[in-house]
């Protein structure tokens, strides 16, 4: 894809783990959501239990997100183990079979910023990557017949953005995302460089290890700090900043075809001004797309000048930021909160025709 191609293109919309702004995360539930609020992807993080099953979790672990803790069975299994170099406390998947995750229920990871979602706690299961793509399937085929009956074209369809959470970690466990991860995808017809697919990473290697297998969209994930974790591993001094230097963007192009950095790499506010770092406008010069994390609308997670005058869990003013990254130049972005980030997408864009 070229920069060019890229230009004339709609800037799409990620439905970050779900409708995460409105009900617990990952959920079956919340992807549902997300495609009937229009998102033109939604987003799995993924995780590997013990007996190699892909679920979808934010994290490995999962005290934080679903009622673990409340069953007496698996107290012995709270554990603390070193993930990516950062200490953790807590239950972790790959030391429960799917069957035993089964058994427990979903719950809001921020129940202070989102206390309505409570009341959803309990209610959902842990789903696994194959019940995401079926329910994406089921989505499709229902807009396409919905469609049809007017004489319309079926709608594009979904799109499916996975990450691989902590690749390096579970490959020293033995737990290999590739072939689960590749084998999945194209079962549920997602196979074809055209396909609407991207596979995301923190880490370098295992995207490499993708590109060998697989001609299918892969992105590069970037934090503002920090490097990723299998150059640590392998000593390598590199930083995420260095990989967003026009030399770094360069190598990135060789492997990946979109980098994933954190929204303020893009565009910071100064103010009531939005100033452009430029980060979107190198990156399309490589012919990168560019797909911003995370838009939310709560307080907490906007621009000082940009907040509304309650509290931190209260809305601010969501729609300036997304434009102001537009008018960088991005080409998607993720969001907690679909409907605002699609209604604000879509008005951006007719005023761009």
């Amino acid at each position: 894809m070229t920069a060019s191609s890229m230009a004339a293109q709609r800037p799409f919309v990620i439905a970050h783990r779900g409708a995460s702004g409105y009900v617990p995360e990952h959920t079956l539930a919340g992807y549902f959501i997300a495609i009937q609020q229009g998102a033109d992807y939604v987003e799995p993080d993924l995780v590997i239990t013990r007996d190699g099953a892909l679920v979808v979790r934010h994290e490995n672990e999962i005290g934080g997100t679903t009622d673990v803790g409340s069953h007496p069975e698996f107290a012995a299994r709270r554990t603390t183990k070193v993930v990516d170099g950062e200490s953790m406390t807590g239950w972790f998947t790959e030391d429960f079979t799917l069957a035993e995750l089964r058994t427990l229920r979903a719950r809001e990871r921020l129940p202070q910023l989102r206390a309505a979602n409570t009341r959803y706690d309990g209610a959902f299961a842990i789903p696994t990557f194959d019940e995401v793509l079926e329910l994406v399937s089921a989505a499709d085929a229902q807009r396409a017949v919905a469609a049809r009956a007017p004489g319309k074209p079926a709608p594009a369809r979904i799109g499916i953005y996975p990450e691989t959470k902590h690749p390096s970690y579970f490959a020293a466990l033995g737990l290999h995302f590739d072939d689960r991860l590749l084998e999945a995808l194209n079962r549920h017809g997602y196979s074809r460089r055209s396909d609407p697919i991207c596979i995301q990473s923190f880490e370098v290697g295992n995207l490499r290890t993708l590109r060998r297998r697989t001609d299918l969209p892969l992105v590069q994930l970037v934090a503002p700090t920090g490097q990723p974790f299998d150059f640590t591993l392998a000593g390598d001094q590199r930083t995420y900043a260095d990989l967003m230097s026009d030399t770094g963007l360069a190598e990135i192009a060789t492997y990946a075809d979109a980098i994933g950095p954190h929204k303020w790499m893009v565009v910071q506010f100064s103010g009531p001004n939005a100033v452009d770092s430029g980060l979107a406008r190198r990156a399309r010069a490589k012919a990168l797309g560019i797909h911003v994390w995370t838009l939310r609308a709560e307080n907490e997670f906007l621009p000082v000048d940009l907040r509304s005058a309650g509290d931190a869990a209260s809305h601010g003013d969501l729609p300036a930021e997304i434009r102001a990254l537009l008018d960088a130049g991005i080409t998607g972005f993720f969001s907690d909160h679909p409907d605002l980030a699609v209604r604000t997408r879509d008005e951006w864009w007719a005023r761009q025709r």
